[in-house]
């Protein structure tokens, strides 16, 4: 049963997202809590602070926490420190623009699910395909929270959940996808600031080169809500007989 919820994200604690997805869950779920970046995170990944000490901060509004980190580190400092007792589930976002195929290595939104799935909790990142219809997204958490009541899901489960940028009433419905694939990445962009010092840019994400039916991009394109289940290890099983006969050979070699 889910009563106590845990809500960050990456686009910081003052985002339009993350606001209106606690507006709505927690009138359900009302031991909802914001613990998030101070400021716009995007991109973060998976990294933590290490090197200095966390600072926290409340802000105008009931329940919600500034953290002058990264998503992970707001996760991490939730669970372990901030929240007692602890969430039952980690919800992150909502994100302001996609989460779709590739982009889920480096996204801080995906990286924040997974920071509270690494902790033994079950966890969901959502993300707005757009920047205008957050209302949707939030509208279709809350109905996953619903199902999940009904059939829970795994502790240790992580769910990346995109919702098309429509009007609630357009979206034709869920549908469970793979992650599907971009082009590689454009180059880096190279420009020169007022001083004539060479400054540069990470060029654009590349475009989606598998969108084939079934993948999160197809479900998108065609205004369905996407939910893929990830999983963390990152083990190529398929390789490993290449490696055995390379350990082999060089084994023969002593």
């Amino acid at each position: 049963m889910i009563n106590r919820i845990l809500i960050s994200n990456d686009d910081g604690v003052y985002a339009e997202g993350i606001n209106t997805l606690y507006d709505v869950i927690s009138k359900d779920y009302p031991d909802t809590f914001v613990i998030a970046p101070d400021r716009n995170q995007s991109a973060a990944s998976h990294s933590l602070t290490l090197e200095n000490p966390l600072r926290v901060q409340k802000i105008n509004k009931p329940k919600f926490i500034a953290v002058k980190g990264t998503p992970t580190d707001s996760v991490y400092l939730g669970i372990n420190q901030l929240l007692n007792p602890r969430p039952d589930i980690v919800i992150s976002g909502i994100n302001h623009g996609a989460n779709l195929g590739d982009d889920v290595i480096y996204s801080g939104t995906v990286a924040a699910a997974t920071m509270g799935r690494n902790l033994k909790y079950p966890a969901i990142a959502v993300s707005l395909c757009g920047s205008t219809h957050f209302m949707t997204a939030a509208r279709f958490t809350l109905k996953l929270l619903e199902m999940i009541e009904c059939c829970p899901i795994k502790r240790q489960q992580l769910l990346n959940v995109n919702v098309p940028d429509i009007e609630y009433g357009r979206v034709k419905g869920i549908m469970v996808t793979r992650l599907g694939a971009r082009e590689e990445a454009q180059s880096v962009i190279v420009d020169k600031d007022v001083r004539g010092q060479f400054m540069y840019w990470v060029g654009p994400q590349g475009k989606v080169r598998d969108s084939k039916e079934g993948s999160d991009f197809w479900a998108i394109e065609h205004d369905y809500v996407s939910v893929t289940p990830l999983h963390i290890d990152l083990t190529s099983y398929a390789s490993m007989d290449d490696l055995y006969c390379w350990v082999d050979r060089i084994t023969a070699e002593f």
